[in-house]
C-alpha cells in the first residue's frame, strides 16, 4: 500500500469513527454509549480508535469540536447575507430555527453535553463554555452595529432565548417554538431601534381634581 493510499485510508477511518460518534452521541447522550459501541457501528478495530483519539473524551472534544465548526460556517453564511445590521440578527435567528426544524433535532448539543459534564474544570464542560462565549460575542457585535446601547444585555437576552428555543424545539412543536423565537428576536430589536422618550417630552401625570 502506497504512503498516499494509507493516508487516504486512514483519515477515512477517523472520519467513520467521529462520524458515528456524532451520530449516537447527539441521539443518544454521551454517557450512555460507551467506546465498543462506536468501534462496532463504525467498522473499526480497538486499535484503530485509540490511533485516532486518546480516550473517550478525546472523541467527545473532536465531536464537540465539529459541532463548533458547523455552527460558526452557519453563523458566518447569515452574516454575509447582506442587509442592515439587524436583518443579519435576523439572519443569524433564521439560521437557528432551521436547525430547530430539521430532521432528528435533538436540543443542543452543547447544552446537551455540558449537562452530562458538569464539573467546570472537565476539558468537555471548558469547551461548551468556549463555545458560547463564541456565540456571545458574535451576537454582542452583532447587536451594537445596530446602533444604541446595551448591545450586551440585549445579546444576553438573544442567547436565553436560543437556550429556550433550543430546549423547547425538541418538546413541542418545532414551527411553533421558532415563531415564537423569532418574534423574541424581533422584539430585542425592535427595543434597540425605537427612540426612547426623554424626560422633557414625557407626558406629566394629570392631577386628579374630582371629588
Amino acid at each position: 500500500m502506497s504512503r498516499s493510499t494509507a493516508g487516504s485510508s486512514t483519515s477515512e477511518a477517523r472520519s467513520r469513527l467521529l462520524s458515528t460518534a456524532t451520530k449516537i452521541f447527539y441521539s443518544e447522550g454521551i454517557h450512555s454509549v460507551g467506546v465498543d459501541r462506536v468501534i462496532t457501528e463504525a467498522q473499526v478495530t480497538r486499535a484503530t480508535l485509540y490511533r485516532h483519539f486518546s480516550g473517550k473524551d478525546d472523541l467527545v472534544l473532536a465531536y464537540l469540536d465539529q459541532a463548533d465548526q458547523a455552527i460558526r460556517q452557519q453563523i458566518t453564511a447569515a452574516r454575509a447575507s447582506g442587509g442592515s445590521a439587524a436583518d443579519k440578527v435576523r439572519a443569524v435567528a433564521r439560521s437557528i430555527t432551521d436547525g430547530i426544524q430539521s430532521p432528528g433535532f435533538r436540543g443542543c448539543a452543547f447544552l446537551n453535553a455540558v449537562a452530562e459534564y458538569p464539573d467546570p474544570a472537565h476539558p468537555i464542560h471548558q469547551a461548551v463554555l468556549a463555545h458560547r462565549q463564541w456565540f456571545l460575542d458574535t451576537v454582542t457585535d452583532l447587536l451594537a452595529q445596530t446602533g444604541g446601547e446595551g448591545a450586551d444585555e440585549a445579546a444576553r437576552h438573544l442567547v436565553m432565548l436560543r437556550d429556550g428555543a433550543m430546549a423547547a424545539g425538541c418538546l413541542f412543536d418545532p414551527h411553533l417554538v421558532s415563531e415564537t423565537f423569532l418574534q423574541g428576536v424581533e422584539g430585542i430589536l425592535q427595543a434597540r431601534t425605537t427612540p426612547t422618550p426623554s424626560p422633557s417630552t414625557t407626558p406629566s401625570p394629570t392631577a386628579d381634581t374630582t371629588v
